[in-house]
């Protein structure tokens, strides 16, 4: 019996809404639906086709969704049900079977390249269509609570640690891998499962080293937040210490020389120095638990591990109690400081500090992260103003010269962002030599420059640097050239924010949220000043020099953003501050990890901005700017009626249907070239979309992102597929969207750079 479907969705929710009663009436058609599956029914997974073909094709992409099961540490169905619709027929596999492919790591959609997969055969063949026998097997394995145990490995621990801290919300690494390093043997849930017994096998090797790199991932959230644990791939550890023998190679003959490394972790950043190179270390690490790896891997090996033995006090809430480099005592413990105080030793700091910054509460107090009421910090905080005394990478950065360099040949190796020394000017040393690293390898799925620099302990203050970048391809390092950092001496809010104030301005005006809208926060959560006067026009958010947090450090709404930060526009000069809007933007149509935290915004060439604003001869970039910003989606000026009794009109936009506005006036003035005509045509065809909604206010003058978020209706399916009630507005912007990138790369970018707003 073949039975059509409009399609495979509709097919699979016929099914569900025929056997989910049978099976468990308390299972909704919604439940099923797991990870982009077609479904997950107690200890069954399901793949539904209309008709399938091929049936190894089908098995192999359902056997790469138990493999990202695994991974994320969720239990595994017993059985795999490929269901071909039309001819009712279901072909059943065991997952055990297949326990070698399940436990690979596939990447890209499970759907594709899954031809010449090469199975052992269906365990069954069900006709439940036309078979009552089949049909009642059916409704059997779907009630069924069988799953297939799994192997804990390093592509998985960190899924199933997971799981499990979020399932025992008061255990911690002890508790789930165990301690077999030391004299006290202690069997973790991987050795000997309990929670999670039917899932996992349990693990027989030697955990500490099988699993040392991940032991960062590994931390309950609570000591996550705490260390800001930043690991460091073995392909950049290796070319570090490049710099390391570099700075060997500068200590003074006949003097000794240690190598010092306050966060060293499980000892990665060492693990290939020489026998040599290593009997010159002194390790630390504050988390227990890679302390016990560093001593089973390097304890025999470098000169000392703070601390040396451990002693019936060295553990203490999964921490290493004299190892906090950031307080007094580590300062001053007695192995470091007698060759601090000797002469005749050279100081080599070797390091990959954690990184964090002061914008998050610990689990326990809801305290401000605990490393700001450290020793070092009340320190640095006396010298040290501005936002780099709130990032604890800083704090080690500071404290390095602070209190452990102090000879010409002294030296620091460090691995940091940038922004230490491009904006911050933490230091003023001499740079000796330094690579740009790809952060993405770095446990984060992020592109984004990460810096490992050579620095001499005399000053010297330049303004650029050049590193030599590295990514990394198929496991293997690759130079990719030369990359000179400048560096940043002055904000926008410096030379560029408009701070005047009129004497006709009122304080009876609205504010407004992220997303343009009217904010209807609490008086005592709104810190801008609700200011009104004809003469504004809207307000511009941005925000510090780097591009940690674009979207929140930048942004246009038609009246003050509640949270403040930035600074009214006004009709007389708004043109000319419409770069900073522009620069904004940067790292949003720039993805390359050479940009990500090193592109930073600058306001160092405001002498020749304003020289050539006076003279006229930027005209024409700034209105390609005003164009470019009537355009971008991140521009969230909106027409409304606001609550003081006031229609806000949106002047910012190419939307003249209500007369003529400020933007629409200007750019009269622009010269049409064939990029500028094809954003004006492409613009028509949305703004003739936009029209035909039923949304569509005709008072209103409507923005890019005003059409976005309140006429291009999208609708969710049940297994969340998105689809829009009105295609053609979605592709006549999806096509604006396209062009507004290529023209700000092509037309507003040089301009930026030429000026400085970027840098």
């Amino acid at each position: 019996m073949v039975e059509e479907f409009t399609n495979e969705l509709d097919g699979q929710i016929k099914f569900y809404q025929a056997y989910l009663p049978l099976v468990d009436h308390s299972i909704s058609v919604d439940d099923v639906y797991e990870d982009y599956t077609d479904g997950i029914v107690n200890g069954s997974l399901l793949e539904f086709k209309l008709v399938i073909n091929d049936i190894n094709k089908v098995l192999f992409q359902a056997i790469k969704y138990l493999s990202a099961r695994r991974i994320k540490g969720k239990e595994i169905p017993k059985n795999i049900l490929l269901i071909s619709l039309r001819n009712k027929r279901i072909y059943v596999f065991d997952s055990a079977d297949y326990i070698d492919s399940i436990e690979k790591i596939y990447f890209g959609s499970a759907s594709v390249e899954n031809a010449g997969f090469i199975s052992d055969g269906a365990k069954e063949e069900l006709d439940y269509g036309s078979n009552e026998l089949d049909e009642a097997r059916l409704i059997k394995l779907l009630r069924s609570q069988n799953f297939t145990k799994i192997n804990i490995d390093e592509n998985c621990i960190v899924g199933w640690a997971e799981r499990f801290y979020r399932e025992n919300p008061s255990a911690d690494k002890k508790d789930f891998i165990g301690d077999n390093t030391g004299k006290v043997n202690i069997l973790g849930e991987i050795r000997r499962p309990n929670k999670l017994k039917g899932f996992i096998n349990p693990y027989t090797g030697e955990t500490n080293k099988a699993f040392q790199y991940l032991m960062d991932k590994l931390n309950d959230k609570f000591q996550k937040k705490n260390l800001g644990a930043f690991y460091t791939p073995e392909q950049y550890a290796k070319k570090s210490i490049e710099l390391v023998r570099q700075a060997i190679k500068r200590v003074p003959k006949g003097n000794d020389y240690i190598i010092l490394d306050r966060c060293a972790g499980t000892g990665n950043l060492e693990k290939h120095l020489s026998e040599e190179e290593l009997s010159h270390c002194i390790l630390s690490t504050i988390e227990y638990y890679e302390y016990k790896v560093l001593v089973e891997v390097l304890g025999d090996k470098v000169r000392h591990i703070i601390p040396p033995t451990e002693k019936e006090d060295t553990f203490s809430l999964g921490l290493v109690r004299g190892a906090d480099a950031l307080s007094e005592e580590y300062i001053n413990n007695p192995i470091i400081k007698q060759y601090i105080n000797d002469p005749n030793v050279t100081i080599i700091l070797f390091e990959n500090p954690p990184y964090a910054e002061v914008n998050g509460t610990t689990r326990k107090t809801g305290s401000k992260s605990t490393f700001k009421n450290s020793f070092i910090a009340e320190k640095m905080a006396k010298e040290v103003k501005g936002t780099a005394k709130n990032e604890l990478g800083n704090l080690f950065i500071w404290s390095a010269f602070k209190y452990y360099l102090r000879q010409t040949t002294d030296s620091y190796i460090v691995y940091s962002p940038i922004k230490y020394w491009k904006s911050q000017h933490l230091i003023n040393k001499r740079f000796i030599n330094g690579f740009a690293f790809n952060r993405r390898y770095f446990h984060t799925n992020i592109d984004a420059l990460v810096s490992c620099i050579l620095w001499s302990f005399d000053d010297e203050n330049v303004d650029d640097i050049i590193l030599n970048k590295y990514n990394i391809d198929n496991d293997e390092i690759i130079h990719e050239g030369k990359l000179e950092i400048k560096k940043i001496h002055s904000k926008y809010s410096n030379n560029y924010f408009d701070k005047r104030k009129f004497e006709n301005d009122v304080l009876d005006g609205i504010a407004c949220d992220l997303t343009g809208i009217e904010s209807q926060k609490s008086e005592k959560s709104i810190r801008v000043k609700k200011i009104f006067n004809e003469n504004i026009n809207g307000y511009l958010v941005a925000n510090g020099t780097s591009f940690d947090n674009p979207d929140l450090n930048s942004g246009l709404t038609i009246s003050g953003r509640y949270d403040g930060n930035g600074f009214f526009l006004r009709s007389d000069n708004f043109l000319e501050k419409l770069p900073m809007f522009a620069a904004s933007r940067y790292i949003t149509y720039n993805r390359h990890w050479t940009q990500r935290a090193n592109i930073m915004k600058s306001a160092d060439g405001a002498t020749k901005f304003f020289e050539a604003l006076e003279k006229g001869n930027i005209k024409q970039e700034l209105l390609r700017i005003l164009l470019f910003t009537t355009l971008e989606t991140q521009n969230h000026m909106r027409s409304f009626q606001g609550s003081d009794g006031r229609f806000y009109r949106n002047q910012l936009t190419l939307d003249n249907s209500n007369g003529e506005n400020l933007a629409t006036k200007l750019l009269t003035k622009l010269d049409i070239r064939e990029k500028e005509q094809q954003l004006l045509n492409q613009w028509d065809l949305v703004f003739k979309e936009a029209k035909k909604t039923d949304n569509y206010n005709p008072q209103y003058s409507y923005s890019v992102y005003q059409i976005i978020d309140e006429l291009d209706i999208v609708e969710k399916t049940e297994r969340g597929k998105i689809f829009h009630q009105y295609p053609e507005l979605y592709t006549q912007l999806k096509t604006l969207k396209k062009l507004v990138k290529d023209y700000y790369l092509s037309e507003i970018v040089p301009f930026l750079f030429k000026y400085e707003f970027l840098k």
